[in-house]
């Protein structure tokens, strides 16, 4: 009876190859690509690099600050 799951050696290979393809398409890219588009596309990734953590980060802080605001800043309703 033959098996209908793969073995780890052959999901890996196929995620090498996957890999490998994709490396293949990236180099064929840039290859084509002029200087000045690499330069810019380099400037995009540099950007989205640095603005996305610090989205985060701001995004994480005032989200733990209004936790903290909520659960020390209750007040007493009257009632």
């Amino acid at each position: 009876m033959k098996t209908i799951n793969k073995s780890a050696k052959e999901t890996v290979k196929e995620v090498w190859q996957a890999f490998v393809g994709i490396g293949r398409h990236f180099v064929r890219t840039l290859d084509h690509m002029s200087w000045p588009a690499i330069v810019g596309m380099c400037i995009v990734i540099a950007l989205f690099l640095t603005i996305l953590p610090l989205a985060i980060t701001l995004f994480i802080g005032v989200l733990i600050a209004k936790l903290a605001i909520n659960a020390f800043g209750h007040k007493k309703q009257h009632g």
